[in-house]
């Protein structure tokens, strides 16, 4: 999938969902898909969610990794 097409078929309440911080906070949550790629949502508005290509992910992490974002 190298494209974003999966957004169309994506089962949300099936995902394997992985949080960045404790239940009952606000967090960030990310699930791997199948070709790479991640999905990412706010547990303040789960129903809107983010698509990454893995390329768009790789690149993203790449930059945390580097310190591309710190404050």
């Amino acid at each position: 999938m190298s494209e974003k097409t999966y957004a169309e078929t994506f089962d949300a309440e099936s995902a394997e969902w992985l949080r960045s911080g404790e239940s009952g906070g606000e967090y960030v949550e990310i699930a791997r898909l199948p070709d790479g790629g991640a999905a990412m949502r706010n547990s303040t508005d789960p129903a809107t969610i983010l698509f990454f290509t893995r390329a768009e992910w790789e690149a993203f992490t790449g930059g945390v990794h580097d310190g591309e974002f710190d404050l």
